[in-house]
């Protein structure tokens, strides 16, 4: 994490605004600019902490605020704790502490056990500019709330981020859903660890999810998640890789006189569209794309030189045909549309699915558009596997899209979620 200071700006300052804020020291909603009432919050925090009231936010006070960002803390057990204790205490809920800690027996905690306490806040933050770093913090929150999930990490991108996938379910059908392919599409990120998130703590209670019980779900599917397919271009449009970062400036070289730098950034890293390096139809996108004019490195639209060049778009390749997934969904902005076939192929089931689905959303479904519709993972897994492929296109406007729609666009999507975990096997 870097060292803030009065003056600071970026994604960073959202973070530590989000865990003032979660933490009850600041009550205006981040905005990335660390000033007067940022830094007042930072040595009020401070302060309760026993830490040197500085104002500046450096090791000791991110350390401190982590639990903020995670939504968890770990305790140690102490003569006489119960749960209920332990939930009185730190203000968390009794069934939360339940889940988080399944080894422990609630009649018999013994002194200097430690648990995993979850805070009483939903870890995906969906009021900030997402990043790497802020997936990193979702991730180890999810993980020590709901120790029945499932990691892997499936590869690393051209920086050497490591590209993290989530499982949950034990059921026969498989399915897979990824987002943030294309850099200023990082909304979809968040989409799609709420949830996640939401569907765990059902899970947990014994609730529905997009209308749909929970515990069916888990029985019944088995759900990969790969949430940030493109972390290093996502970091770029979102200002985590800023001037300072060499790979900034190697961005700003490919990108030349295009206006609009860095919100218009699509590719990955090293300028290559992710979502257009698929063996399906690779050599017709590249002919479309070269007589667009997209013929090197740039912000969107460049083919690569062959498909599968980019370690991001190799590691999703890899662990699908190693996977044997029934359906996928794919997440983009914008248009509010799904797209649902490749080419020739017309996979059974994938129609009347695709029709639920836009039923559910209230997104059009639709063909894609002949300029678009080679090269993409949904096509590369229709003509690979003849199983249903969807490309969902999010929300409404520009890319990126404000933050200011996610919970229109979190409404539409739920139902169509839930439905497409289980779509293949009725």
């Amino acid at each position: 994490m870097k060292l803030l200071r009065y003056g600071s700006v970026g994604p960073q300052v959202e973070l530590l605004q989000l865990a003032l804020q979660r933490e009850g020291a600041l009550r205006e909603a981040p905005d990335g600019i660390f000033g007067p009432r940022t830094r007042e919050a930072v040595t009020g925090f401070q302060r309760r902490s026993g830490l040197a009231a500085d104002g500046i936010a450096g090791k000791a006070t991110w350390q401190a605020l982590t639990p903020w960002l995670t939504g968890y803390r770990t305790v140690t057990i102490r003569p006489g704790d119960t749960f209920y204790k332990l939930a009185l205490r730190w203000g968390v809920s009794l069934r939360g502490a339940e889940t988080a800690n399944p080894e422990a027996d609630p009649l018999n905690l013994q002194p200097g056990q430690k648990l995993v306490l979850p805070l009483p806040f939903e870890v995906v933050p969906v009021s900030i500019r997402f990043t790497s770093t802020a997936l990193d913090f979702c991730l180890r929150g999810l993980a020590a709330r709901y120790p029945f999930l499932e990691t892997e990490e499936v590869g690393q991108s051209v920086l050497g981020k490591p590209l993290r996938l989530l499982r949950f379910g034990r059921g026969r059908n498989q399915v897979f859903f990824n987002a943030a392919h294309h850099a200023n599409e990082w909304i979809t990120a968040p989409l799609l660890l709420r949830f996640l998130e939401r569907l765990c703590a059902a899970y947990a209670s014994g609730q529905a999810v997009g209308g749909i019980r929970a515990e069916e779900l888990w029985t019944r599917c088995t759900l990969h998640l790969l949430p940030l397919v493109n972390p290093d271009g996502v970091d770029l449009v979102t200002g985590e890789l800023g001037p300072e970062d060499a790979a900034y400036g190697e961005a700003l070289a490919m990108n030349g006189s295009q206006a609009g730098f860095p919100d218009n950034w699509k590719a990955n890293i090293r300028g290559v569209d992710l979502n257009l390096q698929y063996p399906a139809g690779w050599e017709e996108a590249r002919r479309i794309k070269f007589s667009q004019g997209y013929t090197k490195p740039g912000p969107r639209d460049y083919v690569g030189s062959a498909p599968l060049t980019e370690p991001e778009s190799r590691a999703v390749y890899d662990y699908s045909l190693h996977s044997p997934f029934d359906l996928t969904l794919s997440y983009h902005t914008q248009g509010q549309v799904i797209y649902w076939k490749y080419d020739g192929f017309d996979p059974p089931h994938a129609k009347a699915i695709g029709r639920r689905l836009a039923a559910l959303s209230g997104y059009a479904l639709e063909l894609t558009p002949a300029e678009s519709a080679y090269a993409g993972y949904k096509d590369w897994f229709i003509q690979q596997f003849d199983k249903p492929g969807y490309t969902v296109e999010a929300g409404k406007g520009v890319s990126p899209l404000p933050l200011g729609q996610f919970e229109e666009i979190w409404r539409a999507n739920e139902p169509l979620l839930a439905c497409a975990m289980i779509a293949t096997a009725e």
